[in-house]
């Protein structure tokens, strides 16, 4: 009986427990706690900033506006504070954490943005700025003992040392799609963790074998100072592939362009600035990564294109003609980059069905253009207009080459074009083969800065100087097309040679592209 009573005497002893601990947190959360806050709240101040965006990126240089203190500050006379959400440029998590909406925005390479969603099955996320363009950061370098040009990895073990999903495997990934390397076998990517990686492998590498490097900056400038090492290809000399967007959140688009508009002004007023600073893009890159040195950062800054206002709105279509200068527009640059993708197999199918102009948001370069945005004004509408910024810039048009020069060009490699078909015993370029020579230029304006050897080829049988006649007027047929398609005749030299094989199944015409040696 007393162990019934001492059993029921624990039970109240717990409920009452249970009352009172109930009771203490209802008066903290209820009482304590909002006292405590209107105690801070009247004893302390209004915050300056009324809104928050979070950006997420890798600490790439080319990113180093974002995080400087001169976009901090522009934003900040809209009330907004920007966070930086730093990752280890792992696209596919950053995709997510955009849809999830742990982010608004966020910067990805075209084809980084292409691939993660592909895999994520949708795009939550629409390009709204180019940020910059790569013009000789990334590179890939082999040793002239064992490869001399492009053509030298056309072999089946033959490989690209990488870091993947990075620039620089979209760079090896548009010398397979651009370069006639049927050869190449199917594990053609060597992957390492890094380009200063990728260096040490090169620096204990045979020199004899067909194998290709591909870095970035500081280790390009310390790859090319190593006896025997030569560029193949960098990224000065393609245009309109590795270009690094800044993206929003659709939702976050659509519920505050306001804010999306006023960190692309702030970014453009920032950039603006640092162009303009005695030590430039340089000191910002330094100050961004301290362990630079005042030589590397140099380097860096040599090969980042920094996108100006005006260059936006040639690649958002906002300005057109003259005005856009030969920039491509983001619709074409999608389509180029996803061509390259398919064609390397980083993709099964087009992500976007050709649906390209889904992917990007030009409606708030409009408006900056129609209103006469200028970086140095903080007034929308009062602006000086824009004769006084920097402009489009465009690519260096190659002079014309006399005989000498051309035999002293550095042939880069052979374009991956299919067999141009020729009516029988004729000069006449089918119709298949005209849609091809259109794609051959769309190819050719992402090397604005190669020259182009265009050599006809025959069958062996039969009359050789017949042959040759035929060979060289296909050869002038072509460049002609590609003339009248907009391809400049002081970059082109038609010319015969022989057929490599009696069978003809050999194509009939050759396109070698080759640079002027540096």
């Amino acid at each position: 009986m007393a162990e019934g009573k001492g059993f029921k005497g624990c039970i109240v002893a717990v409920v009452w427990l249970v009352i009172l601990a109930v009771l203490a947190i209802t008066v903290r959360f209820f009482w304590t706690e909002p006292q405590n806050e209107k105690l801070q709240s009247d004893t302390g101040s209004n915050s300056s900033y009324s809104h928050e965006v979070k950006i997420q990126a890798d600490l790439f240089s080319g990113y180093s506006v974002l995080r400087s203190d001169e976009i901090k500050k522009n934003l900040r006379y809209d009330g907004i504070r920007l966070t930086m959400v730093k990752d280890e440029a792992d696209y596919d998590s950053r995709l997510e954490a955009l849809e999830d909406g742990d982010v608004d925005m966020a910067v990805f390479t075209i084809d980084s943005l292409l691939v993660a969603g592909a895999k994520l099955g949708r795009f939550p996320v629409s390009i709204v700025m180019v940020i910059d363009e790569t013009t000789g950061a990334d590179a890939v370098l082999a040793f002239d003992q064992g490869v001399k040009t492009v053509q030298d990895l056309n072999v089946s073990d033959a490989s690209f040392v990488l870091t993947p999903s990075s620039p620089s495997e979209f760079l090896a990934r548009v010398v397979k799609s651009h370069f006639k390397l049927p050869k190449l076998g199917n594990n053609w990517i060597k992957e390492e963790d890094g380009s200063e990686a990728v260096f040490e492998v090169m620096k204990s590498a045979d020199r004899s074998k067909k194998q290709a490097y591909v870095l970035w900056e500081p280790h390009v400038s310390q790859a090319k100072k190593i006896k025997g090492v030569k560029v193949l290809l960098d990224s000065s000399k393609i245009k309109g592939l590795i270009v690094d967007v800044l993206v929003a959140r659709r939702e976050y688009l659509r519920d505050h362009p306001e804010k999306v508009r006023s960190v692309i002004e702030a970014y453009s007023r920032a950039a603006h600035h640092y162009r303009n600073e005695p030590q430039g893009f340089a000191g910002l890159v330094r100050s961004d990564d301290p362990s630079l040195s005042e030589d590397g950062s140099k380097a860096i800054v040599s090969g980042i294109q920094w996108k100006n206002t005006l260059e936006n709105y040639a690649h958002f279509g906002v300005v057109k003609g003259v005005s856009a200068g030969d920039l491509l527009t983001m619709e074409d640059m999608i389509g180029n980059v996803t061509e390259i993708l398919l064609k390397t197999k980083a993709l099964e199918s087009d992500p976007l069905n050709g649906n390209y102009t889904s992917l990007y948001f030009d409606k708030i370069l409009s408006e900056m253009q129609s209103e006469n945005f200028h970086p140095e004004s903080l007034i929308a509408g009062l602006g000086q207009g824009t004769t006084d910024l920097q402009g489009v810039r465009t690519n260096a048009q190659l002079g014309k080459l006399n005989e000498s020069q051309w035999g002293a060009l550095r042939a880069v490699g052979d374009l991956n074009v299919q067999s141009i078909g020729f009516r029988r015993g004729s000069a006449s370029i089918s119709l298949s083969s005209e849609h091809e020579l259109r794609r051959l230029k769309k190819m050719l304006d992402n090397f604005p800065s190669f020259y182009l050897r265009i050599v006809g080829q025959t069958r062996s049988e039969g009359d050789p100087e017949a042959n040759r006649r035929l060979a060289e007027t296909r050869a002038k047929s072509v460049g002609e097309f590609l003339q009248k398609d907009g391809f400049s005749i002081s970059r082109m030299r038609t010319e015969a040679a022989p057929s490599a094989a009696k069978s003809g199944s050999a194509q009939s015409v050759r396109f070698e592209v080759g640079q002027i040696p540096f």
